[in-house]
């Protein structure tokens, strides 16, 4: 029940505050397989009560900022950052909150700026938000809705739209549709009309407060037929402008909202000075495209239609318009003078008037120079600086170019396990060439990556001899943001399998009678929401050579795992494994020669070159940072043998590193434990920090153009090195 201050009884307020408890126990306990679901589902069942009885917002922000008072005079820094989330997931969906209460949140939030990475960081963009919503109410619940459902206005132009791509090594064919059906899923009574209301009823309300009939104004929304879009333009225009002016009086700005509050009740025939309760206006799900990743091309094509607004029935061309849209940008040409037709190398040399006079041949051979276009084109001057802000805004949270806003973000989610991660880095990579050649995604649209663990390997391992689950030996990069990022762990990590699960209980039932669940869109539209700090994992090449001279070699990356194997030795141990013959077998076969040679990593960043070779059966390099990676990225290289010998290398942490086959053994070398990137007849590897294209094309000739000198002092806020970043609650600065 509600009092007349409008403040919750006391009996909800502590049973709000025990779900509080409850979440933060969770967090704080060790994990335990039993119990590993229950910590993600603590919050969205909270989530989902706040969002089916909105009248305790108020109620749970006052719980929240007296833990968050707490945690400042205890030092439990471990609760602050998902206390934030928290609070600003409900200030999102909350109705209208009290000018008192948004003062303690703010006061309590900004004393935790002065905390060190990443609690300051989280804390600055929640005290930024916060000071906004003061001013303006409901700035938070509008923009998200416009940018999400795409709502055309004159005021903010902001779209975003979500990606998500499930690995097909994942989730098989038989799984698809259900879990489309779950990512896809929308509430009813979604539609453009639907989501005016929303944004006029929820805007009214947050500012108006009592003074503001929620239950008649939404009939009288309902009734207004064609001035339904004036009321959503006249209300945004005003809540934009509040922005723009930056009043913190809010006086001006309400006065605007009841003046259109006004004109909706007077022509619903309703009286705009009666007093009511509010009603709630729950933000609906954004718009989610749900891809089954079978091709490389599909995150690029996705992301050009988008930036390009290319709608989907405007996609669907025939394979004669696919190849003749391939030829338009492919060339023939050899790069040989002579295979060129005889009227292109009339326009292409230099001395234009004396060749028109002479016969094609003629002026081919008499032709004192000859130019040729080249490959890549020349980027101008505004392109290169678009290249370079990327390359800052990737690589680094701080805004050095406030000026420029891009109005589409899209929103990558990759679902799957390390394999996944790997494809998601090579496409990364190959987006960020294409950049490099021809701008076209850089300055349209703002490109965040996303990542659910979800792996089909099984839970436990027969062999008492494994420390390591088979599930956690294909996630390794997803136990690492769970290590970096508790509130991750505990609401991305601990519901993967969940998903999985979901999917086959889904495709078990009759298709005709199962209903779609909410549950991992709800999960999906939180992560995206409120997970806007990233983690860079680092991207590493890698160059394979092979033992055929007449083969050419292979450029890679991969992102947490090499594994180089001799097929031989590595048949050889499955068959001899736990027979009696085994001591003797070990030293008959003790491995084949390689040579390595690396830069040792250090701390101190002083690259020391070293070399050696010795007798392996196999060797694992793993990329997978460390909880502790933050001052260190490096490589652990590790040599497998039958059985371990004194005296031998087993184990270095290098920068970079080459290895190479001294027999004629052929290697054979798997890329991020994915079965489809296996590499056969393998002679030698070499993997260095991958380098963002992005750089490599910054470098000028200084001799020739001071504007590009100028420019290039830009690359000194550039990272060479290419990261994959995967947003996450909290992030870590590499």
């Amino acid at each position: 029940m509600e009092t007349s201050g409008g403040s919750m009884s006391s009996a909800i307020e502590c049973n709000l505050y025990r779900s509080i408890q409850a979440i933060l126990r969770e967090l704080d306990s060790p994990l335990q397989a039993a119990s590993a679901c229950n910590r993600g589902m603590l919050r969205w069942t909270l989530h989902k009560r706040i969002e089916n009885s909105p009248s305790h917002c108020v109620s749970l922000l006052r719980v929240l900022v007296k833990e968050l008072e707490k945690v400042e005079r205890v030092d439990y820094k471990t609760r602050i950052i998902p206390l934030l989330h928290i609070l600003a997931y409900v200030v999102l969906q909350s109705i209208h909150i009290p000018e008192d209460l948004y003062e303690r949140m703010y006061t309590s939030i900004k004393k935790l700026i002065t905390l060190p990475e990443p609690y300051c960081t989280v804390s600055l963009a929640y005290a930024r938000i916060i000071k906004m919503e003061m001013g303006t109410p409901g700035l938070l619940y509008q923009r998200r809705l416009i940018a999400e459902q795409s709502l055309k206005n004159d005021s903010y132009a902001l779209q975003e739209k979500v990606f998500v791509f499930s690995d097909t090594a994942v989730f098989p064919e038989s799984l698809v549709s259900a879990v489309r059906a779950d990512v896809e899923f929308t509430s009813p009574n979604c539609g453009v009309e639907s989501h005016m209301q929303r944004a006029v009823l929820h805007s009214l309300q947050a500012t108006l407060g009592r003074h503001c009939h929620g239950p008649r104004l939404a009939q009288a929304l309902e009734a207004c037929g064609a001035r339904l879009k004036i009321h959503f333009q006249e209300v945004m225009t005003a809540v934009e402008e509040s922005v723009e002016a930056m009043l913190c009086d809010s006086g001006h700005h309400r006065s605007r909202l009841q003046h259109i509050y006004t004109d909706i009740m007077n022509a619903a025939k309703q009286d705009p000075s009666a007093s009511g309760e509010m009603l709630g206006v729950p933000l609906p799900s954004p718009e989610i495209s749900f891809n089954s990743w079978k091709q490389e091309e599909q995150i690029w094509n996705e992301l050009v239609n988008f930036a390009l607004m290319i709608s989907p029935s405007e996609r669907s061309f025939d394979d004669d318009d696919l190849e003749e849209r391939r030829g338009s940008i492919m060339s023939n040409d050899s790069g040989i003078e002579g295979d060129l037709p005889a009227a292109e190398l009339s326009s292409l040399t230099l001395e234009t008037g004396a060749a028109s006079s002479e016969t094609p041949s003629e002026s081919q051979r008499s032709s004192p120079q000859f130019v040729r276009w080249n490959c890549v084109r020349r980027m101008n001057v505004a392109d290169r600086m678009a290249l370079v802000r990327e390359s800052v805004r990737v690589s680094s949270r701080c805004n050095l170019f406030p000026c420029e806003e891009r109005n589409l973000t899209a929103r990558v989610l990759v679902m799957g396990d390390d394999r996944a991660l790997g494809r998601l880095a090579k496409a990364y990579m190959s987006i960020r060439k294409r950049e490099a050649r021809h701008l076209l995604l850089t300055k349209r649209l703002n490109l965040e990556m996303y990542y659910i663990p979800v792996s089909d390997g099984p839970e436990v391992v027969s062999s008492e001899e494994e420390t390591v689950t088979a599930l956690e030996s294909k996630l390794t990069l997803a136990r690492f943001l769970g290590k970096v990022d508790p509130w991750y762990d505990c609401n991305i990590n601990s519901l993967g399998a969940m998903m999985l699960n979901l999917a086959k209980m889904q495709s078990r039932s009759n298709k005709g009678t199962s209903e779609p669940s909410p549950f991992l869109a709800d999960i999906i539209s939180y992560y995206i929401r409120t997970a806007l700090q990233p983690v860079h994992l680092p991207i590493y090449s890698i160059k394979i050579t092979f033992s055929k001279l007449d083969a050419s070699h292979v450029e890679d990356v991969f992102v947490s795992h090499v594994q180089m194997d001799f097929p031989e030795f590595k048949s050889l141990k499955a068959s001899v494994k736990g027979s009696l013959r085994h001591k003797r077998v070990t030293q008959l076969f003790s491995g084949a020669v390689v040579a390595v040679n690396y830069t040792k990593a250090s701390l101190s960043k002083r690259e020391v070159d070293t070399g050696f070779s010795l007798r392996t059966c196999g060797v694992v390099i793993s990329a997978a940072p460390s909880s502790g990676a933050k001052e260190l990225n490096s490589l652990s290289v590790t040599f497998n043998d039958f059985i371990p010998r004194p005296c031998t290398v087993s184990a270095i942490r290098a920068h970079n590193i080459k290895i190479q086959a001294l027999e004629k053994r052929p290697l054979t070398v798997c890329l991020d434990k994915d079965s489809r990137r296996i590499f056969t007849d393998v002679q030698s590897i070499e993997i260095a920090p991958c380098l963002d294209p992005g750089y490599c094309l910054q470098r000028s000739t200084k001799s020739k153009h001071n504007l590009e000198e100028k420019e290039s002092a830009l690359s000194k806020y550039m990272s060479r090195t290419l990261t994959l970043p995967i947003n996450t609650f909290s992030g870590v600065i590499y």
